[in-house]
């Protein structure tokens, strides 16, 4: 048996932070759980790759890789080898700009190729996807975040045949994580502040719910 490899990308525009942004510190936890799961976890921090928005100029439908977007295909492959993607991703408008074209190029390979061959299967086909959105709200805007991120990338993940993995009934697209409080000092953006601890545990109990789902209940490949 293979060992298995997960993938978290961590979608936050924030290049002043580096190693400090929220999502890529989430990212580090993912990491972390999936390690004494002993199962590999590499971060793609979206900040470090610049993609072309898509054209729909057709090149993909050839070999299912962009024609004009190395960044975007070297992501791509990655995710094509992962057993689980997670997505890390704060709450914008609705959702980060590099993630929306990630997104967007991915819809565009599985969707040319069903249009031809409606028995087409996508190369993540039954992937397990984790998702796990933040932003500088409290208990009170999770499900607002819920319906403007998860949601929107359930959706889209759902276009290209990978299988989001529920928290609850409730949580049925993953989970969102609250700040706990927002500080007004030097500079034009608001500080935000995380209780870590307890992040920590939403994100372990989330990523053995991951784990222990099983591809063949979400199989259609």
């Amino acid at each position: 048996m293979k060992d298995k490899k997960a993938i978290c990308i961590s979608a936050s525009n924030m290049m002043g932070s580096q190693d400090r942004s929220t999502s890529y510190r989430i990212c580090q936890i993912i990491s972390k759980w999936m390690a004494k799961k002993r199962i590999s976890c590499q971060i793609l921090d979206l900040r470090e790759y610049i993609f072309s928005p898509c054209t729909g100029c057709g090149g993909c439908y050839k070999k299912k890789r962009c024609a004009h977007d190395a960044d975007f295909n070297h992501i791509y492959e990655e995710m094509t080898k992962a057993d689980y993607i997670f997505f890390v991703s704060p709450h914008y408008a609705p959702i980060p700009a590099k993630l929306c074209a990630l997104l967007e190029k991915m819809e565009q390979i599985t969707f040319i190729h069903w249009w031809r061959d409606h028995t087409y299967q996508s190369e993540l086909c039954g992937t397990l996807a984790g998702l796990i959105s933040h932003g500088g709200g409290d208990e009170r805007a999770l499900k607002s975040y819920k319906e403007m991120v998860n949601d929107t990338i359930s959706n889209a993940l759902d276009t290209v045949q990978m299988r989001t993995v529920p928290f609850s009934s409730e949580w049925n697209t993953g989970i969102s994580l609250p700040v706990e409080r927002v500080l007004d000092k030097k500079g034009i953006f608001p500080v935000q502040e995380y209780d870590w601890r307890k992040i920590e545990e939403e994100v372990r109990k989330y990523v053995e719910i991951i784990v222990q789902t099983s591809k063949s209940l979400y199989a259609i490949c």
